[in-house]
């Protein structure tokens, strides 16, 4: 669905309302929490608008729609995250054009990014996307692989590993969504206590980013409760 900007500062100002009773719940600063909007299927002006209301921080799902909107929009001081599944083929334009990647979940994938991320850009900021539900149908590392993974990466000359990600299961209760948040978390906290220096807990959507908050997220993805539900 294509929102009208004029209803974008009350969606804004609901989800960071959201944001800060759920950090107040658990102790933290309202700050600790990013909070990343997930622009998929919006037009440039719409990101536009988003960005005159105080957002900073956009998430893109699909390159070939990104790049038009990353173009349209290089007068602002905007800072992009490709969040969707990486295609090999789409590799060198993620590395050019974005900030931030969610969803490595291979050593391959990493490479190219590597490889491919132009010299005179920063390091490639990155999050391994991890399995945490154990889904067939989902990308993403197993939790006892994701140590290795992790080494492999922060290895890598052009990106820096600054965290984990995560897609839970659809349609769990708050108590599970907990459970599985809470799981990352314990992985987080295991590889820094390995040296690994992440601080990034990229977790929890429009749905269940309380409950992510809940567990530790520093990073909410998002998208339908900023922009309405896609069509």
């Amino acid at each position: 669905m294509l929102m009208s900007p004029q209803n974008l500062p009350e969606n804004i100002r609901h989800v960071q309302e959201r944001i800060k009773r759920a950090a107040a719940e658990c102790g933290r600063s309202v700050d600790s929490v990013t909070l990343l909007a997930v622009c998929k299927s919006q037009p440039a002006d719409i990101v536009r608008a988003a960005a005159r209301a105080g957002l900073a921080e956009f998430g893109e799902s699909y390159v070939q729609e990104a790049l038009g909107k990353i173009e349209a929009l290089r007068d602002l001081p905007l800072t992009w995250h490709f969040v969707g599944k990486i295609q090999t083929n789409k590799t060198r334009d993620i590395a050019e054009n974005f900030a931030w990647v969610h969803g490595v979940d291979r050593l391959r994938i990493a490479e190219r990014l590597s490889g491919q991320r132009p010299f005179h850009a920063p390091p490639l900021n990155i999050c391994l996307q991890v399995n945490i539900g154990a889904e067939a149908s989902k990308g993403g590392v197993a939790p006892a692989e994701a140590s290795a993974l992790a080494a492999q990466v922060a290895s890598l000359p052009r990106l820096r590993l600054r965290g984990l990600m995560c897609i839970p299961p659809a349609d769990l209760d708050t108590a599970a969504l907990r459970r599985l948040f809470a799981k990352l978390a314990g992985l987080f906290a295991s590889l820094n206590a390995g040296g690994a220096h992440l601080d990034t807990l990229s977790m929890g959507m429009s749905a269940d980013l309380e409950a992510a908050i809940l567990e530790g997220a520093t990073l909410v993805r998002v998208g339908t409760a900023l922009f309405g539900a896609r069509s």
